[in-house]
């Protein structure tokens, strides 16, 4: 290549020696090495690949993890929540198994004393010359076992053996008696009458008839019928004492 020097007083700059081999490698370099931008993008692509995947990998052995804390916990729970229903059945059964009984010992107690309260009250009501021939009931006796008394009954026919047992525990409840009796004072049944009706054991006390009968050595005495019901009085009027036992010597 040809040069012309138009300026001859100008001296033009040579470029130095070490300038000429930094280029000269530079371009060396770059012609051997030749970028490929798909290459690169691919490279980048694969490295995002691997960053994305790491990263849902720390995220899901995270959440499972959490996952296997709460079913642990879950685990837990449901062992002790079963051990509290369990112990709660056991007492449940025990409970029932215990007022089953109550209301046996409860059915039993209030028809055991009816009729020591009702002897007790014709015995104190009976005046002086005047005595008993019978005393009687008139209403249904219940037949019921104290269970099916006290309203508990294991029957197939639970809806039957329900309706006989309200029928004849009202019947039973509703006790009417009869005394038959015999006086040689006919103000002695006026009397005897206005002590029953006195009774907090005793109501509706009717004397139903009176006719002369002969008793022993020829005489004659009035005979009596009286009827009455019986009925539960107030807690008041039950008077209890201590049950006492003495030996005999």
């Amino acid at each position: 290549m040809i040069e012309i020097n138009l300026i001859p007083a100008a001296q033009r700059k040579q470029p130095s020696p070490a300038n000429m081999e930094v280029g000269e490698a530079f371009r060396e370099l770059v012609s051997r090495f030749q970028i490929d931008r798909l290459l690169v993008g691919s490279i980048a692509l694969f490295v995002a690949g691997l960053c994305a995947v790491a990263g849902m990998w720390y995220v899901q052995q995270k959440s499972y993890v959490d996952v296997k804390a709460r079913e642990a916990k879950a685990h837990s729970d449901s062992l002790r929540f079963a051990q509290v229903i369990t112990q709660r059945t056991i007492a449940v059964a025990v409970r029932d198994s215990v007022a089953r009984q109550l209301r046996i010992v409860n059915r039993i107690d209030d028809s055991r004393f009816v009729w020591p309260h009702v002897l007790e009250a014709v015995s104190r009501a009976l005046p002086n010359y005047t005595w008993l021939i019978s005393i009687q009931q008139t209403s249904a006796v219940a037949s019921m076992t104290p269970e099916i008394d006290a309203g508990l009954f294991t029957s197939a026919d639970a809806a039957k053996v329900a309706a006989v047992a309200d029928s004849t525990l009202k019947a039973s409840q509703d006790l009417k008696l009869t005394i038959v009796g015999q006086t040689v004072d006919v103000q002695a049944i006026t009397r005897f009458w206005k002590e029953l009706e006195a009774s907090p054991f005793l109501l509706d006390v009717h004397l139903m008839k009176t006719e002369l009968v002969a008793v022993q050595s020829g005489k004659e005495a009035t005979q009596f019928t009286l009827e009455m019901r019986y009925q539960q009085p107030d807690a008041s009027a039950i008077r209890r004492a201590p049950f006492r036992v003495t030996e005999r010597p």
